[in-house]
């Protein structure tokens, strides 16, 4: 009997110790879920960014190890500088709007009742679903010069003349910057509605009481406390519109006279169209030190901000 007594003590404290071998064993158990992704991750970006450092090194040829001699040609050349100004004013410039655009949206959509938001977000996001490829396949038709509707609309009610929308530079740049905020507007919209839902209605409710109309409420209430993700959200942007390929690609190929041309185009028509892959991988790694310092300053705000809180 007093051995039945015993085991039966016995048994639960086995059981425990099992569990917190278990527990203690998690961390590892984490790790290898999620060794598949990280094993995708260094096969898909962290190898095809260590070679492309390789190939940046190498003469035209790939035989011969150059050093740093890429870049020094690169920056002889007028058109690297231009590129250089032009990718950033593309990128700023659309990430700017899309913020701005996003912001106004965010705060639109949560301002409808709770029945009709569903409506207005499948709507809003549909630049955002649709392939950039086929949208901007569309807009390439908006645009062109003999059947564009935009030159038919403003010849049928301004009685203007036919814009080149494709042919001029400063056309050309807005036309490309355009099709950007069209499409990636709907990722700031949905993030900043994320974001939105969390502010505390207590805040509001205070501020109402303290006779702070819509603006006041958005400057003093709304954006500090949607800092943080406004950050990210335009770093994310950031990155992936400066990496941006088709929307250029299809619309103006990089004209007039490489007049839109953007890092990622150029590095196209110097690595695979020149036949020059080792230039053209020292093109696009150019970006990286744009993006490095942008990361660490906005990452930096983010960073002091959530210590403040």
């Amino acid at each position: 009997m007093a051995e039945a007594v015993m085991s039966g003590v016995r048994a639960p404290a086995a059981r425990r110790s099992s569990l917190r071998a278990i527990a203690r064993r998690k961390p590892m158990i984490a790790f290898m879920m999620a060794l598949p992704l990280i094993l995708l991750i260094l096969l898909l970006v962290v190898y095809p960014a260590l070679y492309s450092i390789h190939l940046a090194t190498l003469n035209r040829s790939m035989k011969r190890f150059v050093g740093f001699g890429n870049f020094l040609f690169l920056f002889k050349r007028d058109t690297f500088w231009m590129v250089v100004k032009q990718s950033v004013i593309f990128a700023c410039t659309a990430v700017f709007f899309k913020t701005l655009i996003g912001i106004f949206l965010a705060n639109f959509v949560h301002t409808i009742p709770t029945k009709g938001q569903r409506k207005w977000r499948g709507m809003l996001m549909v630049s955002w679903v649709i392939p950039t490829a086929i949208s901007s396949i569309t807009w390439f038709w908006l645009f062109d010069p003999s059947y564009s509707a935009f030159n038919w609309l403003l010849a049928k009610f301004f009685g203007t003349a036919p814009i080149p929308w494709l042919g001029e530079p400063l056309w050309a740049r807005f036309c490309v910057i355009l099709v950007n905020i069209w499409a990636g507007t709907p990722f700031f919209m949905i993030m900043y509605l994320a974001a939105l839902k969390s502010v505390p209605e207590q805040l509001y409710e205070a501020a109402a009481i303290d006779g702070a109309n819509w603006w006041q409420r958005l400057w003093y209430v709304t954006l500090p406390m949607m800092r943080n993700i406004i950050s990210i959200t335009v770093l994310f942007s950031l990155i992936v519109t400066f990496a941006n390929f088709d929307i250029v690609r299809i619309l103006t190929n990089g004209g007039p006279v490489d007049q839109t041309q953007i890092f990622a185009t150029w590095a196209f028509q110097v690595g695979i169209q020149g036949n020059d892959i080792p230039l053209g991988a020292s093109v696009s790694l150019f970006m990286f030190p744009i993006l490095g310092v942008s990361a660490y300053f906005i990452l930096r705000g983010v960073r002091r901000r959530s210590q403040e809180i």
